[in-house]
């Protein structure tokens, strides 16, 4: 197998680099890898999570994609990379029962580009990996929305004989993942309630406790957006714990420095993210975080025609500080490398200016309802605080942004109104 252009790693940057190109240059040209079937936008994973949005709804066919948008769909994780005969090996496909689906097999590219992401970063916290589930990949998401709903079903049981049979659930970071997700899961309780669960209060049998370690949530955004956020958390009868370090995490319990314990019959560890590890085994350099290091153009330092974008590059952008592992970056990212291959297909000079991260702030959402709380940062050098439902329209907007890019106008316009649609005829959570 061959193709001018291989992207590995079909997340936001990757697909929309693979949609736009597809449909600049075809599937003659322009090929994705990647180790799933189908797409989910990741900042939407807290709600999968929590039984609010259904993956088998949500999740877009990489199939489907490669048809509608014109570039080829390899089905495969990347296992090897030989940089200076420029091909890639990409793994066998087999069954649970080991059945050899898809045999390996080996790529060959004029350019590649590497987009696989992030995964978890468990900072070598004891227990961490081994008793907290993290939302890396739908179905990290799955599986935590599978306990929950079997936890939900003991405790139900159990408030027949016990006054307190509750639902512990600690999150263990306090950025935006694990921000929305508690706010997420707040909102999923009340709901689950009205549909089975009746024994159980929304609020003092589903309890939801947030630690981090630094002195505010959502450190990296204003002060005033971090209240906010501690605000809301609040009133939705979520305990919130800064300047709480965790010291180990073992099955039913999460320990922090100084002693203390919280009970936890559920755990996610949403404290950091590296770089998948593969990365450092490939001959590329990388940085302490694992990241690959690349230069101004997002080419890989030392290989001039490999390229890397999205949280697994090390891109150092305006006061020499790294690009953040941000969504809006990988599509600023993929837009600026469209740009390159199409000029290079054009035969034209490469892009003068290297490229330059733009920071259009950032939104936290608290739920689906309309007094939910979504925070923007910083625009155009300037910094407007914003809340409720104004807020939740823009936050809305993004996932359906993205899904324009690989969608279109049209089909994204049609698919809106049919998830509007759906949700009034179905669970306003997933029960099965």
């Amino acid at each position: 197998m061959h193709s001018k252009i291989v992207i590995v790693g079909g997340g936001a940057g990757g697909l929309e680099l693979a949609c736009k190109l597809g449909r600049k240059l075809g599937p003659s040209q322009v090929m994705l890898v990647d180790s799933r079937l189908y797409h989910i936008w990741k900042p939407s994973l807290h709600e999968v999570a929590a039984g609010t949005l259904d993956i088998h709804q949500e999740g877009l066919s990489y199939q489907m994609l490669a048809h509608d948008n014109g570039f080829t769909y390899v089905y495969g994780a990347l296992t090897a990379l030989d940089a200076g005969a420029s091909t890639l090996a990409v793994g066998a496909i087999a069954t649970e029962a080991n059945e050899e689906v898809m045999p390996a097999r080996s790529i060959g590219y004029e350019s590649l580009v590497l987009a696989v992401g992030s995964t978890s970063n468990y900072f070598g916290v004891p227990g961490a990996q081994e008793h907290t589930i993290s939302l890396n990949a739908t179905e990290d998401a799955e599986r935590f929305r599978l306990k929950l709903l079997k936890l939900l079903a003991m405790a139900e049981l159990r408030k027949e004989t016990e006054a307190d049979a509750s639902v512990d659930i600690v999150i263990i970071g306090g950025g935006a993942t694990g921000v929305e997700l508690a706010a997420e899961l707040r909102e999923a309780s009340s709901v689950y309630a009205s549909y089975g669960f009746r024994r159980l209060h929304a609020v003092k049998d589903v309890r939801i406790t947030l630690l981090e370690g630094a002195p505010r949530i959502l450190a990296p955004l204003p002060e005033r957006v971090s209240a906010a956020a501690v605000k809301l958390l609040n009133e939705r009868g979520i305990t919130v714990a800064t300047d709480t370090r965790v010291t180990a995490i073992d099955a039913g319990k999460v320990s922090v420095a100084g002693g203390t314990e919280y009970r936890a019959n559920i755990c996610v560890w949403a404290a950091g993210i590296k770089a998948p590890d593969f990365l450092s085994g490939l001959g590329l350099p990388t940085n302490r975080a694992g990241q690959i290091e690349v230069n101004g153009m997002l080419s890989v330092n030392g290989f001039p025609n490999i390229y890397a974008l999205g949280d697994c590059a090390a891109c150092v952008g305006a006061e020499g500080k790294l690009v953040p592992p941000r969504a809006q970056a990988a599509h600023q990212q993929a837009d600026y490398l469209l740009e390159t291959f199409l000029r290079q297909k054009a035969g034209k000079p490469a892009q003068a200016k290297p490229y330059v991260y733009h920071d259009y702030g950032s939104l936290v959402s608290f739920g689906h309802s309309t007094s939910v709380g979504t925070l923007m940062g910083s625009l155009k050098g300037l910094s407007w605080f914003v809340e409720g439902f104004f807020a939740r329209m823009m936050y809305v907007s993004l996932h359906l942004l993205h899904h324009q890019a690989v969608l279109g106008t049209v089909r994204t316009g049609v698919l809106a109104v049919a998830r509007f649609l759906i949700k009034r005829t179905t669970p306003l959570v997933k029960l099965h």
